[in-house]
């Protein structure tokens, strides 16, 4: 009787001691019941500096070696490229890729994570191959470079893809980390629930290979959410088409990417808005210019006006007849091939519809892919 009392006891500790091991594991990423290894983590990254690190700001650093070698070994990256890096943080991605580039240019807006950055190479003698530009990766135009590896703040995700694959500077490939929901969406294909305009406007010009999903507990502080690595390869060729049309042509199609075609080209705000930019284009009018202004302070009020003064009524049956003639009346965006939206784009522009002012002469603008 005493040993099965001795051996229930046994049982019950043991059994005790996983409960407590698991309750660890899971709780791991919240600040009040973080465990000793978590914590050592943290202080491994703020050793030297001794500085906070904002969420709020995507400063969530990578600290597990294994994976930074992993993206670095998948990014293929030649003795002789010059690496763009888009926030470095404290450099624990930046050292591997100097360990395999001839250059590393990184774009980090923390004029503290900037200081943290420097000491560190330099302490690593490789300070010399390294060129830290503390400016907005958004806003300030990029060097020459080969390829991107990065591990992108999750806030300008959209931005920054849209940036790389439509800014003009021609690369080899992007390894990026970034939040594991926008990594899915990017490589969504049609008829998938998650497919949007951001797959639909990066696989235009580019091909998306998914690499790899990280945990939310290899970085420091723990973000609320996992990531994925991707990589991004611009496309040789890409279709003959006017980028500027075709950003402006997808966000007029997935604004409400659910609803048929042709529920989204009857709107009178809609025909309005087109109406305007396809008159632009044939002769920059200054009273068309004044009724396009006019209709975006009163939707309701203006629009009925537009359609008696310049005639979009009969704009909006143009519409409907591109739509019904090409059998893209009663289809989905979200189920539309990149080859099939190509086709009807060219069907709308040689029926004299537009979807941008083509009376200005400007790069494409990057703006969120969302």
């Amino acid at each position: 009787m005493l040993r099965f009392s001795s051996s229930v006891s046994r049982h019950v500790r043991k059994q005790h001691s996983l409960r407590l091991i698991h309750a660890r594991s899971r709780n791991r990423c919240y600040p009040d019941e973080e465990d000793d290894v978590y914590k050592a983590r943290r202080r491994e990254v703020n050793r030297d500096d001794y500085f906070q690190l904002y969420k709020s700001k995507g400063q969530h650093l990578l600290t597990n070696q294994r994976i930074l070698d992993s993206i670095v070994r998948k990014s293929d990256i030649k003795p002789s490229d010059t690496v763009l890096e888009i926030g470095p943080g404290t450099g624990n991605l930046t050292l591997k890729l100097l360990e395999a580039a001839n250059k590393v240019v990184a774009f980090e807006i923390d004029k503290r994570m900037v200081e943290a950055l420097h000491k560190r190479v330099v302490e690593r003698g490789v300070g010399d191959r390294l060129t830290v530009v503390c400016k907005d990766a958004l806003k300030a135009e990029f060097p020459e470079f080969d390829l991107v590896v990065a591990n992108i703040p999750y806030g300008i995700s959209s931005p920054l893809v849209a940036k790389l694959v439509y800014g003009g500077r021609r690369f080899r490939s992007a390894t990026l980390l970034l939040q594991k929901e926008f990594a899915r969406r990017l490589l969504a294909k049609p008829g998938e629930s998650e497919f949007n305009r951001l797959a639909v406007n990066v696989s235009l010009v580019a091909d998306v290979e998914f690499v790899m999903d990280v945990s939310k507990r290899e970085f420091v502080p723990c973000p609320k959410v996992d990531s994925s690595v991707v990589i991004i390869r611009p496309k040789a060729e890409v279709p003959d088409v006017n980028l500027e049309e075709w950003c402006a042509f997808t966000k007029a199609c997935f604004g409400k990417k659910n609803k048929t075609l042709g529920a989204t080209f009857k709107q009178k705000k809609k025909a309005v808005e087109l109406l305007g930019f396809s008159k632009l284009t044939d002769s920059n009018v200054e009273s068309e210019n004044h009724i396009d202004s006019n209709c975006a302070d009163d939707e309701e009020e203006c629009s009925s006006a537009c359609l008696e003064m310049g005639g979009a009524s009969s704009f909006k049956e143009k519409l409907m007849g591109v739509l019904k003639s090409a059998d893209f009346e009663n289809k989905r965006p979200s189920k539309l091939s990149n080859d099939e939206l190509l086709h009807l784009l060219t069907r709308f522009n040689q029926a004299g519809i537009y979807f941008h002012d083509r009376s200005k002469s400007t790069r494409v603008v990057v703006e969120s892919f969302d």
